[in-house]
């Protein structure tokens, strides 16, 4: 019943999907089946999917996304979203289409009508259409007016088509809900679990008194039997796995060059501009950039330091073309101010787990050594360098630049800012581990100003010779191997590790470019070279796995073998809690008297609904046992979150003034909701993952 609740908020996908890309996305299309035969995108269950219906839909979505979002670039990562949402659209259009037909549902045009001059509840497209925003309510005249249009047919027979698939929807949950009911017996367990609370005294024994897990050896043919027997626990979409050689589309020497000298040539015109944030807006790859306020946390140390220490830095200057970060920027100062400070420091970071004891101790020892190194004269940035975890700022002295209170956790913020300039402080203690901080400076200047920036690109003819590089790199690999040709010109190869058609690969501005090819591809294939993102790739197939299960590789059989080290060690501590109980009569007492490691806990709240137990802790699993016991006997071996516990209840009753029939009447319409959500979403994903979709793309 829990599981039930916590499945409420599940949106039903197969549906909404469909409904939107009928209602959003396909104005002025055939609604009955696919369009001119122009070529397949894929067929659901036999049936095809035209490909000029797939791409309406992909088009009606980039158009849709250009309109709401006027001037934002649609990068590749972008591009190959929007295809697969309108490839998902299509498919659980069609999938949706056949629900229909197998449950037999209609919808005729009285029922149309009605639906039009509903009142109450009209369709989703009458209510968009033709609700009066200062009253919400539909506006019955303009409606009217709008039926009699000679202009208006085409919206009505498009509307009429909407109208009806959202009724044949309705119809086909009302007709998937009545399979839903809930038993008398099932109400009162929810009831008596929100208000029944127990009493009594438990010993929890953890799984390592059965003895340690090398006591129970696991054999390869037990963790097959086990993979077998829970086979559907691995279900998963088609996946495959690559190895690839990414090169980045890295502007150029002359391609900076370039930039500088077209933002250089801006500079009497931004001078003399009326509107600066008119000449931004047109001017400068960061459009809103205009009469904002910046701190050196804003900017690059080196540009920070650039901008702050200018002798230009007073109103009515321009300051720079400065380089920071990718971009020129080219500042129009108005006033320079002071605000709250920021600060710059540097640290030398030491992980901890204090959970882990020996981790714990070898973090001690490694501070104390930095401490005695700092007092007998190392410069705090060499001993980063040498002594830092946290590689990012270790190559630099263990600078992390200048930062706001906000920017940092509040523990390492704290330490800086209540310190002075030089002086080092810590070891603090944050969720990364140890710092030992030096605090280089504070700054509280502030600048007002509209500024123009320039991003530096990679030219066409750097791109063309990157390309290139990539090509040369191709044929070598096509002639003496992938990982040869790699080791012979120096080049990373990077691993994707496996990914599904729609999964996101942990490889940024390439992921879309691999998995086009990956899926297209036979064993140890290797592509050509792909444009992606930021760059061209070129990849190998490794792996590919369309059994619709995980394989049974080395993880996935450690992650069984632990799950059969816990079932053996349950097995073995459920008989000696078994024998524990016999030899000593049933008491509680006597069996925590036998060993001193053991600890009896006694609570006068143990609450059903939520597994508190009151000096113990929540512990689910333990209390979800207790409930059928019987009062005052000692229990077999009640499973825990961490091992078994021997229990005896003292008492179990309902909270005081429970009205046990009016709170099932209460919960009975939340608890069949919630039913009929879960069963919704569990069948129609069910039919989905069942149905053969086969995508030609």
């Amino acid at each position: 019943m829990s599981k039930l609740r916590d499945k409420t908020h599940i949106v039903l996908f197969v549906l909404v999907a469909a409904f939107l890309a009928l209602i959003v996305f396909e104005w002025g299309m055939n609604f009955t089946g696919p369009t001119r035969k122009a070529g397949v995108a894929g067929k659901v269950n036999g049936e095809s999917i035209s490909m000029n219906e797939y791409e309406a839909l992909y088009n009606n979505i980039v158009a849709g996304f250009r309109q709401s979002n006027p001037g934002v670039e649609i990068t590749s990562g972008l591009d190959a979203k929007f295809r697969e949402q309108a490839w998902n659209y299509v498919v659980d259009q069609t999938l949706l289409a056949q629900l229909l037909k197998k449950y037999g549902i209609t919808v005729t045009d009285q029922e149309v009508l009605d639906a039009v001059n509903n009142p109450v509840n009209p369709p989703a497209i009458i209510r968009q259409n033709f609700t009066d925003p200062r009253t919400g309510k539909i506006d019955r005249q303009l409606l009217e007016q709008a039926r009699s249009d000679p202009k208006a047919k085409d919206f009505w027979l498009n509307a009429q088509e909407a109208i009806k698939r959202e009724l044949m929807v309705n119809k086909l949950v009302m007709t998937l809900r009545t399979m839903v009911f809930v038993t008398d017996p099932e109400l009162t367990e929810v009831v008596q679990r929100q208000f029944t609370t127990f009493a009594g005294s438990f010993i929890p024994f953890p799984y390592s008194y059965a003895g340690a897990e090398t006591n129970f050896p696991v054999k390869d043919d037990e963790i097959k039997a086990w993979y077998d027997s829970h086979k559907e626990q691995f279900r998963e979409e088609p996946v495959r796995s690559a190895e690839f050689v990414f090169f980045p589309l890295t502007p150029s020497r002359q391609d900076s060059l370039q930039v500088k000298k077209e933002i250089d040539g801006l500079i009497p015109q931004f001078a003399a501009a009326k509107s600066d944030s008119e000449f931004v807006k047109i001017q400068s790859d960061l459009p809103n950039s205009a009469n904002v306020t910046l701190s050196r946390a804003d900017f690059s140390p080196a540009a920070g330091q650039a901008l702050f220490s200018s002798p230009k830095l007073v109103p009515g200057q321009i300051v720079g073309p400065i380089a920071d970060e990718g971009y020129y920027r080219l500042l129009k100062i108005k006033s320079v101010t002071t605000g709250e400070p920021v600060a710059s420091a540097s640290h030398i970071l030491i992980r901890l787990n204090p959970a882990d004891k020996a981790e714990a101790a070898r973090a001690m020892g490694l501070l104390k050594k930095i401490s005695e190194e700092l007092k007998g004269g190392a410069s705090f940035a060499s001993l980063a360098a040498k002594y830092s975890e946290d590689p990012g700022s270790a190559r630099n002295g263990g600078f992390v630049g200048w930062f706001t209170k906000d920017r940092m956790v509040p523990q390492f913020a704290q330490a800086v800012f209540a310190g002075k300039p030089g002086q080092i402080v810590g070891p603090v203690q944050t969720q990364f581990g140890l710092h030992i901080i030096k605090i280089e400076g504070f700054d509280n200047r502030r600048i007002v100003c509209s500024e123009v920036a320039r991003q530096i690109k990679a030219s066409t003819q750097t791109s063309e010779t990157i390309k290139r590089q990539a090509q040369a790199f191709l044929t070598e690999a096509k002639s003496k191997g992938f990982e040869a040709a790699a080791k012979a010109q120096r080049l990373e190869v990077g691993k994707t590790g496996d990914f599904t058609r729609q999964s996101l690969l942990a490889v940024p501005g390439m992921g879309e470019a691999i998995t086009g090819f990956a899926f297209k591809a036979k064993d140890s294939d290797i592509s050509d070279v792909l444009d992606a993102e930021k760059g061209f790739v070129v990849a190998k197939l490794l792996t590919q796995n369309d059994t619709g299960y995980h394989q049974l590789d080395a993880q996935l059989k450690e992650m069984i073998k632990t799950e059969l080290v816990r079932e053996k060690q349950g097995a073995a501590l459920k008989s000696k809690l078994v024998a524990l109980s016999k030899s000593s009569g049933g008491s509680l007492d006597a069996i925590a008297a036998k060993d001193p490691s053991l600890r009896k806990i006694t609570s006068k709240e143990i609450r059903w609904r939520d597994g508190y137990i009151d000096g113990y802790g929540v512990d689910p699993q333990l209390v979800e046992g207790m409930a059928g016991m019987k009062l005052n006997t000692l229990s077999q071996p009640v499973q825990t979150s961490g091992g078994y516990a021997l229990v005896q209840l003292t008492s179990r009753q309902l909270a005081p003034g429970t009205d046990l029939a009016a709170e099932k009447q209460k919960v009975l319409p939340q608890l069949m909701q919630a039913r009929q959500q879960q069963f919704l979403s569990e069948y129609l994903q069910s039919y989905r993952r069942n149905a053969k979709i086969e995508d030609f793309r």
